[in-house]
């Protein structure tokens, strides 16, 4: 992978996410799956938690409603500034923002006792790479959690091939067996699988996404013709005339 490579994909990553900024934050059933994070990570008022790409801090604020501080880190300069005006709304006190990469995170080993991200690893080049340095900035025995996209394997291909075109930035999600295997080569311990799924529909989520010029069409047509045969593996589904679909998201947890 090479420096040059790595900071275009970065460059492609800031101008998606500074467009997406403000509807990120307006999409539906965000906080009823940020509980189930919290739920999952066991957070209390004794954590210092990491939120890596925190994007608008909307996972970042519900953590920092229970736990001891939080830090979060994006690099998106927009989102980060998303992210200051919801601290302020929320009027909490004990959360700080960065603004740097997940691969290397500007942090010391061993200094959060809750690491989080949600949303993130199908934007990352080296999904590896990132979740050792998520490793190490967390202390011993301390919880690692990642939500993000899972699909079987005879699904993975579609749904790359139609969230390229939705989202440039997009890299890969992971079928089942790659996070398996991943998260086993990590060394983490007590790895456990949880799952939910978040309905949209499909104009609606292309009035907040950002695909190159006359892909729009493209998508539609895809999902369209995944009504009948969810190739794609999001349960593609026609609901009062309007094409519904729902991201098929896995929680993984496992400790230091």
């Amino acid at each position: 992978m090479t420096t040059d490579y790595q900071n275009e994909h970065n460059k492609n990553i800031i101008t998606q996410f500074t467009q997406q900024a403000i509807p990120f934050t307006k999409l539906p059933g965000h906080l009823d799956a940020i509980k189930m994070l919290i739920k999952r990570s066991n957070v209390s008022s004794s954590d210092n938690v990491l939120d890596v790409a925190c994007g608008p801090g909307l996972v970042a604020c519900e953590f920092a409603k229970r736990a001891k501080k939080v830090t979060g880190i994006d690099i998106t300069q927009k989102m980060i500034e998303q992210a200051r005006l919801q601290q302020d709304k929320l009027g909490l006190s004990n959360i700080e923002w960065d603004i740097g990469t997940a691969y290397p995170l500007p942090y010391s080993s061993d200094s959060f006792s809750v690491v989080i991200t949600r949303y993130s690893f199908h934007h990352f080049l080296t999904p590896s790479k990132i979740l050792s340095e998520m490793i190490r900035v967390c202390k011993p025995e301390g919880t690692v959690l990642i939500a993000d996209a899972a699909l079987p394997k005879d699904k993975i291909e579609a749904y790359n091939r139609l969230e390229k075109l939705r989202d440039p930035s997009h890299t890969q999600a992971l079928s089942f067996d790659k996070w398996e295997e991943l998260l086993i080569n990590s060394g983490l311990k007590e790895i456990t699988r949880s799952s939910y799924r978040i309905e949209v529909e499909l104009e609606s989520q292309l009035d907040v996404s950002f695909p190159n010029l006359g892909d729009e069409e493209k998508i539609r047509e895809i999902f369209r013709n995944d009504i009948n045969s969810d190739s794609l593996g999001m349960q593609t589904h026609l609901k009062k005339g309007k094409i519904y679909f729902s991201y098929p998201i896995s929680i993984f947890v496992g400790y230091k």
